[in-house]
């Protein structure tokens, strides 16, 4: 990274599972670095969804470092995630042409629920799918396979945690971290947020926010499409030995079903 800005910038890891971004600062400018981000970071930046693609260099090496502009802010909370601007940001995804044909150009195809199904029956152990409440949710899962098809498929995010959004000083919201994007029912990004913050008897309200009327038809996606996600996390984090919260979300399945 020295090499790629010059030795006067001051270069810092910025954490993270791959290892693969940086912060960097000199004489006032700001920077967030990552090695081999999508292409799909620079129309994200066009919509103005994560912060300002400034550049995007190749090195001999065959990796491609992309420069962001490094915004000041912080991470919402939990209880951020009622906010109007929040149910109008993901809208504004959902509804996005420019993200989903990018996505469809790097050849993602729609992610069908059966082959959801498929995925989650090779990937849960032996121990996991044991879990009376595991038997629970694969049978829901299999009995509404049929009900929830849906035709319209967006751009999903896929991971709407708390800590993926961000609120600058100036008040602007950004949705982070889009490594895991798919083309998908857009229940699969409404069910895991209401689950996750809204208190039931506002879900209405938000959806609302959102623009989209509460129907029996995407409750049940939001609740298929959850416990599918909650199968995943709890596999995850068996096979990573973090057992706290593997039991975390058992008890978050628990309460989806």
């Amino acid at each position: 990274m020295e090499d790629l800005l010059g030795q006067e910038w001051e270069i810092i890891p910025a954490g993270g599972a791959t290892g693969a971004a940086y912060f960097a600062q000199h004489k006032g400018q700001r920077l967030f670095l990552k090695r081999n981000s999508s292409p799909f970071l620079a129309v994200l930046s066009a919509e103005g969804i994560v912060p300002k693609l400034i550049w995007t260099k190749r090195l001999e090496n065959g990796d491609v470092i992309t420069a962001q502009q490094w915004m000041n802010g912080r991470e919402l909370k939990s209880v951020d995630m009622s906010d109007y601007h929040v149910a109008k940001l993901l809208k504004k995804i959902h509804c996005s042409k420019p993200l989903l044909n990018m996505l469809t150009r790097l050849g993602k195809t729609p992610i069908q629920p059966e082959t959801l199904l498929h995925l989650l029956m090779e990937e849960l152990d032996e121990e996991v799918t044991s879990l009376p409440i595991v038997v629970e949710a694969m049978e829901f899962l299999s009995k509404e396979l049929p009900n929830i098809d849906y035709h319209e498929k967006v751009v999903c995010h896929c991971d709407v945690n708390h800590n993926n959004w961000l609120l600058t000083e100036n008040n602007q919201l950004y949705l982070i971290d889009w490594d895991g994007a798919i083309i998908g029912d857009p229940a699969i990004d409404l069910g895991l947020l209401l689950y996750s913050y809204i208190p039931r008897e506002n879900w209405n309200s938000w959806l609302e926010r959102y623009g989209l009327p509460m129907t029996e038809h995407l409750r049940l996606r939001m609740k298929w499409y959850v416990i599918g996600q909650a199968l995943t996390s709890i596999q995850w984090h068996k096979n990573q030995k973090r057992f706290q919260e593997m039991d975390n979300w058992i008890d978050f399945l628990n309460k989806a079903m």
